[in-house]
């Protein structure tokens, strides 16, 4: 993980990570049956990373200011660690003990929007909020935003998602 955040995944290898662990190659084959497997369970690491942030900043606050928390937590991670963070977005890993790293974040957060919209809305909100999440850390590590397009529009655009998500409990409870 360190080698990653240092040089990016690009850069990574096995001969690199085995130096860096002062073992031989082979050795880390005992563990890894290829780069791509090694790969995933960084990617897999990563995800959990990313979950337990979210976790924390969800804590037990109220369904709306978990929300918020959850949002600002996504989008800090993806800041600070811009390298971890790509690694979330890669292919889960064939085998994996338990419940799969990208599946543990995805009910997570599902269960966090249920609070908010029900159960039967609660995946495509999730989904709305994840693109929206996913399209502002984008566009910020592109250097999109500015004077004409200032990163303040997240805060506008997370207050908009909890909004309506606020319109729609109120009409579930009616």
């Amino acid at each position: 993980m360190d080698q990653v955040v240092r040089d990016g995944i690009d850069k990574l290898a096995i001969r690199s990570v085995a130096a860096a662990l002062d073992l031989t190659p082979n050795a880390l084959y005992r563990y890894f049956s290829s780069l791509a497997a090694l790969e995933a369970a960084l990617a897999d690491e990563s995800r959990l990373r990313l979950l337990d942030a979210l976790q924390k900043a969800a804590g037990k606050k109220a369904p709306e200011a978990s929300i918020r928390s959850i949002a600002r937590a996504y989008v800090r991670f993806a800041r600070d660690q811009p390298q971890l963070f790509s690694l979330t977005l890669r292919p889960a890993a064939a085998e994996t003990e338990g419940e799969a790293s990208h599946l543990k974040s995805w009910h997570f957060v599902l269960g966090q929007v249920a609070r908010i919209y029900g159960q039967k809305k609660a995946p495509k909100a999730a989904i709305s909020l994840w693109a929206f999440l996913h399209g502002m850390t984008v566009l910020e590590a592109a250097g999109v935003f500015g004077e004409q397009k200032p990163v303040s529009g997240f805060e506008f655009g997370l207050e908009m998602w909890v909004r309506a998500a606020s319109e729609s409990s109120t009409r579930l409870s009616s």
